[in-house]
């Protein structure tokens, strides 16, 4: 089982994929992810397929208020992959 550091490390490498010119950059943990890093919902969108196929978590669309930031998106897929 992964743990929470290894779940944020996979979801901000996913994250750079998408947004590649916030590559190294250090993504804030509780910022809106689509605000600050001015994405588009269908990019969100693409994140979060990518994520659930790696992770093996499904995000349903009524979830999507709760993977709005790095910290709340890491314990998402935790509290899930932990079940």
């Amino acid at each position: 089982m992964m743990t929470k550091d290894e779940i944020k490390k996979k979801i901000v490498e996913q994250i750079y994929e998408i947004a590649p010119e916030h590559e190294g950059e250090e993504i804030p943990d509780t910022d809106n992810i689509q605000r600050s890093l001015e994405i588009d919902s269908f990019d969100f969108l693409n994140l979060l397929t990518v994520l659930s196929e790696e992770l093996g978590v499904e995000v349903p669309e009524s979830d999507y208020g709760e993977v709005d930031t790095l910290e709340h998106m890491t314990d998402y897929f935790a509290a899930r992959m932990a079940k």
